[in-house]
């Protein structure tokens, strides 16, 4: 694809993702940044302007605060990413990201009808993310994993019991007619034992 093609591709795209490519140019620009920079754990070592150089990659958070599943090249960028929360190593402190959730499945959606879909960078919302974690993590609804049960209602637990004392019932049912009848149909019949038969 010649350059003219290219420019013309990018004329095409709505002025929102054109915006948001000025403002974050696509990770495919720089093939070997990952390659050529030193991508550390670590926060930056302090200066006196406190400020991060905007040449490197920005470093990766020691501990993310919610998806311990980004992958490294989700950080691998000449700019923070816009999708992902940052932290601020003088501080302390984090920021949320850029673009909330609901606007990231609007970017990503909006580029997936352009298919420009992997210019963007790493974001939970791109196609495949979220069958890749159902694999990965299961359906986590408590019980239904291997050698789990789910507790269920009372009297869903207690149902296997009564049904059993149903059917012992019934296979006594026809001495319990005959006793009825010797008893003369229900005279000296007691449903259950009185306070004095008991003492």
């Amino acid at each position: 694809m010649s350059i003219q093609q290219h420019i013309r591709a990018a004329q095409a795209l709505p002025p929102r993702l054109i915006r948001f490519f000025q403002r974050y140019p696509p990770p495919a620009l720089f093939p070997n940044l990952a390659a050529t920079s030193n991508i550390t754990s670590t926060p930056p070592a302090p200066s006196t302007t406190n400020e991060l150089s905007a040449a490197g990659p920005f470093p990766i958070p020691s501990t993310a605060p919610r998806n311990s599943r980004i992958p490294p090249e989700a950080h691998a960028l000449p700019y923070p990413n816009p999708f992902l929360p940052t932290k601020n190593f003088t501080t302390g402190r984090w920021h949320g990201p850029t673009f909330g959730l609901r606007k990231q499945a609007d970017l990503v959606k909006l580029a997936s009808q352009h298919g420009v879909v992997d210019l963007l960078p790493w974001t939970s919302k791109k196609p495949g993310e979220k069958e890749a974690r159902r694999i990965e993590s299961g359906l986590r609804v408590k019980g239904t994993g291997e050698g789990q049960k789910v507790k269920g209602k009372g009297w869903e637990r207690t149902l296997k019991g009564r049904l059993e004392m149903r059917r012992q019932a019934m296979l006594n049912m026809p001495a319990m007619i005959r006793e009825w009848k010797q008893k003369g149909h229900g005279r000296g019949w007691k449903k259950w034992p009185s306070s004095r038969a008991k003492k």
